[in-house]
This record gives C-alpha cells, sequence and structure tokens, in this order.
C-alpha cells in the first residue's frame, strides 16, 4: 500500500507540473481548479480503479470519465499523459489555434467522450452512458463524472441525479470537489459535506464522505467502499482545497481562471520539488464481460403490444405527431441502435407506440427536458441513436444542452410535437414558435417540417439514415395525407405541388402552413390568379434549385409560416435567393398569441388562406 501512495503521489506531483506550465505557457486557463482534484484524480486513475483499453477508446467495456467541471481540463489531459497514451510536449500547446488540448474538453483530444465546460450537463451524460452500459450493452463499465461544488448550484444536475436513481444506475459515481470557492467567491454551501450528503441521499443515491480529499490513503479508501455499493448510483464528496500545493494559491479567493507569471511560476515549481516527466503508469483493462440485460423498467411486450402499423391513403386525415409514433416503430429493424426518450408526454407525441412495442428499448425522461438532451448525448457517445421526443416548445429549456451536444458530434434525432399557434387551446405557453430558429442554427443539422403522415413515415427514416443533429417539426391536429405512399422524400429536397407556366407568385409553405396555402390556391384560382405552391419540408438544408427556379419563372415569392420571423422559414428563403433581385414577402406569427381554436388562430396571426389570398392580391396589386 506504501508503495501504490507513494506512486500515486509522484503522479501528482507530475498532474501539477504539467497544469501549472501548460497554462503559463497559454497565458490562460483555470490551474486552480486543477490543484483542487489532483488527488481525487489520480488516485481513480492510478490507483487500479478505473479500468480502460487505451487500444480501443470506443470499447463498451471500458469506464469512462467526464469533466463537468471542463475548466479543469489540462489535469484530464494530463491524465492521459501519465497513462503514456498522450504526448507531454502537446501539453505545451494547451489553448493554441489548432491545438488538440483546447481551452474545455472538446472530441479533439482522442481519450474525450463528451464536449464539457458548461456547467451542470456533465451528470447528465454521464447518466445516459451508465444507462447504455446498464441497460444496453450489458457491461460491467463504470461511469465517473468530476464535478464542482460551484455548478452543483445548477438545477439539471438534481434533474440528473433524481434519474439516476430512479433507473438504479449503480454503475454511476459522482465525484464532486468540494473546494469552496468558485468563480468570485464562496459557494452556496461551502465545505458543508454533510449537506451535500443528505441532499444526495434525499435524491435516493449513497454517498462516502472525504474528509481530506488530497490525503491518498483516504480517498483510496473512499474508491474502495464504493465498488462495494453496487445497488444505487454513488456521490464522493470530498473536501478540497482550489489550489492545493502551492501556498499563494491554496484556498486564495481571486485566482480562479488566472495564469501563473512567469515570477510566479518559478515560485510554484520550486514549492513543487522535483518532478519526474519520464513517470508512466499504464491502466489497467477491463474484463471484457457482458450480462443479460436487466428487466428493471421493461414490461415485456405481449401480444396486445404488437402494434399493426398503418398504410396511409390520400385523404386519410392524420396528425404528423402520430405518424412519427410509427415512423420510429416502423424502422426499428432497421436500426438497432435507435433507442428512444420522451419527456412525460409519450402519448402526445406518439412515442407510447414505440414503448409499447419495444419497451426495452424506450427510456421514460419524465419532465426534465435539459436532462433528457443531456442523457441523449451520453447515450450517443456510447454509439447509439436517440430519438427525442417532447413540445417544441419545451426543448427551448434545454437549449444549452442541445448547443453543447453539437460539440460532442452528437446524433441525436429531436421530434417537437405541438408546434406553432396551430396547437390551438392550450395558448402561448405550450406553442413552439422559436424552434425552427433555435435547430437552423446549429451546425451541420436538418430541420424538417412534414405536413402530412406520408411524408413525416419517410422523413424520419431520412433522418435515421443520416449522422448529427436533425430536428422534425410535428403538428397537434390532424391533416389530410397529401402523397401516395410511395413518394420518396430526400433531405434537402421539397415538393412543388402545384405548377404552371402562367404562374404570378410563388407560395412558399410547410407543415399546417401548406395545407392553407393550397386552400389559398383554389379560392385564387377562381379569380383567375394562377399560384405555384411548394412544399418546403427540408428547411434546412434548403431546395436550392428549386427555389432559384421558382424565382425566375414567377413575379414574386410569398412564404407562410406558423413560427415566428425571426430564424424562420422567410428567412431562410430570403437568404438562399439573396443573390436574386425577385420580391420576397413573408407571413408568419406576428402578435402574442391567444387561446383559441386552431383556425381562429391562423386566421389571428393572418397566416390562413384568406391572409395568404389577401397577400397574394396586394403583390400583385390586384383589387379585392
Amino acid at each position: 500500500m506504501r508503495n501504490e501512495i507513494n506512486e500515486i503521489e509522484k503522479m501528482g506531483v507530475l498532474m501539477r507540473y504539467l497544469v501549472l506550465t501548460s497554462t503559463s505557457n497559454a497565458g490562460s486557463g483555470h490551474p486552480t481548479s486543477c490543484l483542487s482534484a489532483v488527488e481525487l484524480m489520480t488516485a481513480l486513475f492510478f490507483g487500479g480503479n478505473f479500468t480502460y483499453d487505451t487500444r480501443d477508446p470506443k470499447s463498451i467495456y471500458n469506464d469512462r470519465l467526464i469533466f463537468s467541471k471542463g475548466h479543469a481540463a489540462p489535469l484530464f489531459y494530463s491524465l492521459w499523459v501519465g497513462a503514456g497514451v498522450f504526448p507531454l510536449p502537446e501539453m505545451h500547446t494547451l489553448r493554441a489555434f489548432g491545438s488538440r488540448v483546447e481551452g474545455h474538453p472538446t472530441l479533439t483530444f482522442p481519450y474525450t467522450d463528451v464536449a464539457t465546460g458548461s456547467l451542470g450537463i456533465g451528470l447528465s451524460n454521464g447518466v445516459g452512458m451508465a444507462m447504455v452500459a446498464k441497460y444496453l450493452d450489458g457491461t460491467d463499465a463504470q461511469t465517473y463524472v468530476l464535478l464542482g461544488d460551484g455548478e452543483m448550484a445548477e438545477g439539471s444536475n438534481w434533474e440528473a441525479a433524481q434519474l439516476a436513481a430512479y433507473y438504479k444506475l449503480g454503475n454511476l459515481t459522482a465525484i464532486i470537489d468540494v473546494s469552496r470557492l468558485e468563480q468570485t467567491g464562496p459557494t452556496m454551501f461551502g465545505w458543508d459535506l454533510r449537506g451535500y450528503s443528505d441532499k444526495f441521499r434525499s435524491f435516493g443515491w449513497d454517498t462516502i464522505i472525504v474528509h481530506d480529499g488530497h490525503d491518498i490513503l483516504s480517498v483510496l479508501h473512499a474508491y474502495k467502499k464504493r465498488r462495494g455499493m453496487k445497488k444505487k448510483p454513488v456521490a464522493i464528496l470530498a473536501r478540497t482545497v482550489k489550489g492545493q500545493g502551492i501556498s499563494f494559491l491554496a484556498n486564495k479567493e481571486g485566482w480562479h481562471g488566472k495564469a501563473l507569471s512567469k515570477p510566479e511560476l518559478a515560485q510554484a515549481l520550486a514549492e513543487l520539488g522535483k518532478v519526474d516527466l519520464g513517470f508512466r503508469k499504464s491502466l489497467p483493462k477491463p474484463e471484457g464481460k457482458q450480462h443479460p440485460h436487466p428487466t428493471l423498467f421493461r414490461k415485456i411486450a405481449t401480444e396486445e403490444d404488437q402494434i399493426k402499423i398503418p398504410s396511409f391513403q390520400k385523404g386519410d386525415m392524420i396528425a404528423t405527431r402520430q405518424a412519427y409514433g410509427y415512423a420510429i416503430t416502423r424502422i426499428e429493424k432497421k436500426y438497432p441502435n435507435l433507442v428512444v426518450m420522451d419527456a412525460g408526454l409519450d402519448n402526445s407525441t406518439f412515442a407510447e407506440v414505440f414503448a409499447h412495442k419495444y419497451p426495452e428499448r424506450f427510456f421514460e425522461m419524465f419532465i426534465a427536458e435539459q436532462n433528457m438532451v443531456g442523457v441523449a448525448t451520453g447515450m450517443s457517445a456510447m454509439g447509439k441513436m436517440p430519438f427525442v421526443s417532447t413540445f417544441a416548445s419545451f426543448l427551448s429549456r434545454a437549449h444549452d444542452q442541445i448547443r453543447m451536444s453539437q460539440y460532442s458530434n452528437a446524433n441525436i434525432k429531436f421530434a417537437g410535437s405541438h408546434a406553432g399557434v396551430s396547437m390551438g387551446q392550450d395558448g402561448a405557453s405550450q406553442m413552439g414558435l422559436e424552434d425552427i430558429s433555435l435547430f437552423r442554427s446549429m451546425i451541420d443539422s436538418v430541420v424538417l417540417y412534414p405536413s402530412d403522415a406520408v411524408s413525416t413515415d419517410k422523413l424520419v427514416e431520412a433522418m435515421a439514415r443520416q449522422t448529427g443533429i436533425a430536428y422534425i417539426r410535428l403538428t397537434r391536429a390532424q391533416t389530410p395525407v397529401l402523397y401516395d405512399s410511395d413518394e420518396k422524400f430526400e433531405i434537402g429536397g421539397s415538393k412543388t405541388l402545384l405548377s404552371s407556366t402562367k404562374d404570378e407568385v410563388t407560395i412558399i409553405a410547410c407543415g399546417i402552413t401548406l395545407h392553407q396555402a393550397l386552400k389559398a390556391a383554389t379560392l385564387l384560382t377562381l379569380e383567375k390568379v394562377k399560384v405555384r405552391v411548394i412544399d418546403l419540408y427540408s428547411i434546412k438544408p434548403l431546395d436550392i434549385s428549386t427555389l432559384e427556379k421558382a424565382a425566375k419563372e414567377t413575379k414574386a415569392i410569398l412564404t407562410v409560416e406558423d413560427h415566428y420571423k425571426e430564424g424562420g422559414v422567410g428567412e431562410a428563403v430570403a437568404s438562399a435567393l439573396s443573390g436574386s433581385n425577385i420580391p420576397i414577402h413573408s407571413l408568419f406569427v406576428n402578435k402574442m398569441p391567444r387561446s383559441g381554436s386552431p383556425e381562429a388562430l391562423l386566421k389571428y396571426e393572418e397566416i390562413d388562406a384568406e391572409a395568404i389570398v389577401s397577400k397574394v392580391k396586394e403583390i400583385l396589386q390586384l383589387s379585392s
């Protein structure tokens, strides 16, 4: 034991050296936030507690380590240097453009599973990884998440905590670095380890208190104790000192996010003493065992659950949200990595169709959308493809988690139902009116808005075929099927439903407003006005060639959408045709939404057939 402690202490000196020198060389970083966690991490990594096949980072048997306190990234990188798998000289490129070691963990570093740095998300990611190991892969892989005490003020951490307890994730460990200091001063609860413990226990976790998080023996004992606690998730609460190991940094305010100057670095290194820059300690490999998947929370599908997937005929009335539920169920056999999760609304999003037929691949996430998206990111990092559904309005609550998922190259498919004012009487709080803008702004995202059951079915599968973030916008109301069941729909496409050589205006719509556009076209025909109608079901990427053709062949373009102007369909089309001289007009949600029938609200917001007719006449300067 003494020899093991000596080796971990020796490794700790190397970790501190790398943290201090790399941040000073970069001229920025968070060295004090790294120093508080050195013993917690070296005892985990090099005390025989963390198993990992460094030749196969994607192995499902590997333990996982997430730095939710992502600003301690230099320590994360240093651990892998100490394990002998990352070159020490690269630490001197910390935070430089093009470096693999960025300011916070990203996937440019080969041993990062999920990008972190926005506090309060890493534990959710860890829950997702632990759920995959326990319920899908059936391995002994453990997931460890390092959190700062400051970020425990984030409510999303407690969303993650309650779900981890519900799913009995005995393979998940949260390591709380309780240093009592955050950026501007003391944290809310200081060094109150018992208080933190009581909170975790009240959420259904087991806890271990470490009164000195810098005493190697105490930390090793905590990890040993944790290995015997397998029924619940475990929180290790360790009293630490921010800036530990350097006298003028330890427990001092005002040093957060500050790198040392050259004279300060020289003083710190003198205090640190002798450093063995060549010291390395390899990680033990996992045993690679798999077990039968737990049946807890998994209802075995019965004959009554074998739901028949309907075929759709033109004119049938069916909501696109219902078609979504059928579609994810239909494609399940083609995509063995597909999982479905919902935030307590599966009977509204129709994810319940999948849940009844494939209960072992459905995860109820309850009314906690931020955690749901964080969990989905963790599952994606483990090779799964989550389909995540809730109301479009409530996805906006998880904007930060969605934003961070793109930096993890997440392969998540989002479904937002009850979009727009057309969802009706429930009122403004339930109406997704910013969702297109939200998802359009994500890197390389796909944004789809089908108008009927056939296009929904085909586009759900198109989402599954491509890798990355994709969003499908769904309507509450039943709408008539417009397309034959063998119609093809590709991402980046569109459908021209009405067209002639005499078209004067092109009406571009999607989803619920497409049906209004078709009604308007019928009314305009009675007045001898010909219009082209395009179903712009793929909002991102756009069908540029079809838009350009319409711009050349008609006098004006009118976009109609059940969404706010900012970031919506109108702005997308205007941007795509910015090089054209064609006049572009837009109808969109422009008033404070109210409760009412879908018909009343579409009329109130001036995006119904009557408003479209009026706008076309205005464009053509025709009298009513």
